[in-house]
């Protein structure tokens, strides 16, 4: 039975369609890098040194617990910020990454991914969620779980939405530690991309514009799919099957 304060059929099916519509925009992004890298993402993590990328996945798993820290932190200090000025602000900091190629960009790493995290917080707090609450933490680390954009593997991009059953009982670390080995190789194919001679921080600047523009892109996704769950009545897994339909339908 349905009350009053539930949206009618018409408006969620409005609102799915403007989900897909973030979704796939946050998928040519990505696309419109991988042109201008003139490479493909996996070539990318090739030309990355083997001791590289033995140690990306830790790498990768020590920031995300900084990010958590960091971002937590800076909540009581500085507010949320609006979609282009994360963006700009991590487009800056990936430009000086890439200037001094692999050694700044890894030195970058943890920074980018603080700013990253704090901004799919902002995110769901502008969805009626609250970032403090230890659920949504995990909500927002569940983010980082979908695929990068440079990925064009729509179904793994779709997969992350189905995935919130699994965060009842895990900790955040745990969340981590199984976030982290995707994680690695979405941030590999940035890291790979800054080193690239010549290209060196336009390649950081351009990466960090892609990868600010999907998770802020897909915080929107998934935040929204959860506030219209509660505001509908209707269940979460029901959503996200419309929303792949209609990502799908319209090309």
């Amino acid at each position: 039975m349905t009350t009053g304060t539930e949206l009618d059929p018409v408006n969620v099916e409005n609102e799915i369609a403007q989900l897909a519509r973030r979704h796939r925009a946050a998928g040519g992004v990505g696309l419109q890098i991988l042109n201008i890298l003139g490479g493909q993402a996996e070539n990318l993590l090739e030309r990355l040194p083997d001791r590289v990328k033995e140690r990306l996945e830790g790498a990768t798993e020590r920031a995300l617990e900084v990010a958590m820290g960091a971002a937590a932190g800076s909540r009581g200090v500085v507010p949320d910020q609006k979609g282009w000025l994360n963006t700009a602000l991590a487009t800056a900091m990936g430009a000086a990454g890439g200037a001094g190629g692999l050694p700044t960009a890894l030195a970058e790493l943890p920074v980018t991914t603080t700013v990253l995290l704090r901004a799919i917080q902002g995110i769901a707090a502008e969805h009626g969620f609250d970032p403090d609450d230890p659920e949504i933490r995990k909500e927002c680390l569940l983010v980082f779980g979908s695929a990068g954009p440079l990925d064009r593997d729509d179904g793994a991009d779709m997969a992350f939405l189905s995935a919130r059953v699994t965060l009842t009982g895990a900790t955040v670390h745990g969340l981590i530690s199984r976030i982290a080995p995707r994680l690695a190789t979405v941030l590999g194919q940035k890291l790979a991309a800054q080193a690239v001679p010549v290209l060196g921080a336009a390649a950081g600047a351009a990466t960090n514009y892609a990868y600010t523009s999907y998770y802020q892109q897909m915080a929107h996704v998934h935040f929204g799919l959860n506030r219209l769950a509660r505001e509908s009545g209707r269940p979460r897994g029901e959503l996200v099957e419309a929303l792949r339909v209609a990502v799908t339908q319209k090309r």
